[in-house]
């Protein structure tokens, strides 16, 4: 990245520094200040120090959490593209399906995440599952409508040249659908670690949600922080990942996502 570039970058995070520090600072002086008792509000000093010093459990427990993001994650992944691309070569399974993407939203995870509990035990496949049902919903659509925003005189004139429908898809209508389907990874991404967790929460044997929910019940509210610390690191490293992804498959995505916007 040319130093420009990089200083660009460097500055963008800035302003979200500066805002977590200063949240951080009242809140360490707020503790301080009103005695409040460490199991209702403990310090940031208190939960950065507990947390170091139980690094290897939590280490561990983060660990199991990246496996089931990751894996379900995958597998939502590898079923959007595939339902994407069969709903792009057929107007009618677009109209069949697309509206059931839709209703599978309004499915409250708070009420599938037990069930997949009680039907699948508290192994690997129902957290997968709840992950897998997150996720899908924002990069499946993402794909279709960027596929449907294809530049259609660029197809027209691909097929008046005799291309094939495969081929219309492959140079026209797939590299079209890539500025979105970044955009779209990058939500799912953040939805798959809140997933994890969650149905780590509600019932699993290794996990940052089983173990927020074990320190929660022991009033360790330092650890259950320590915890989500954790959390939100993986998400933001899983969400930045995104971009290098993007950079090393689609590097004029970025360019033209930055000519856009001056």
């Amino acid at each position: 990245m040319p130093p420009a570039g990089r200083t660009a970058g460097i500055g963008w995070a800035v302003p979200s520094v500066v805002t977590v520090a200063v949240l951080i600072a009242l809140w360490q002086v707020y503790v301080e200040i009103s005695g409040i008792r460490p199991q209702l509000l403990p310090a940031p000093s208190r939960v950065v120090m507990q947390g170091w010093a139980h690094r290897d459990e939590i280490g561990t427990h983060a660990a199991a959490t990246l496996q089931v993001t990751l894996i379900g994650f995958a597998v939502s992944l590898s079923l959007a593209w595939l339902l994407a691309v069969v709903v792009d070569f057929s107007p009618w399974l677009r109209r069949a399906f697309v509206p059931l993407f839709v209703a599978s939203q309004t499915l409250p995870i708070i009420a599938i995440a037990p069930l997949m509990i009680i039907w699948f035990g508290f192994g690997l496949l129902p957290k997968v599952l709840v992950v897998a049902l997150v996720t899908f919903f924002p990069m499946a659509i993402g794909l279709i409508e960027g596929f449907a925003a294809a530049d259609r005189e660029a197809g027209a004139l691909l097929r008046s040249m005799g291309a094939s429908r495969v081929q219309v898809f492959r140079y026209v209508r797939l590299p079209s659908a890539i500025p979105r389907f970044f955009t779209a990874l990058r939500i799912g991404i953040t939805y798959a670690v809140v997933g994890a967790v969650f149905a780590e929460y509600v019932g699993a044997r290794q996990g940052l949600g089983i173990y927020m929910s074990l320190q929660k019940n022991s009033f360790r509210t330092d650890l259950v922080l320590a915890a989500v610390f954790v959390t939100a690191l993986i998400s933001i490293a899983l969400y930045l990942l995104t971009f290098a992804i993007e950079r090393i498959v689609a590097p004029w995505s970025r360019a033209e996502s930055r000519s856009r916007h001056g």
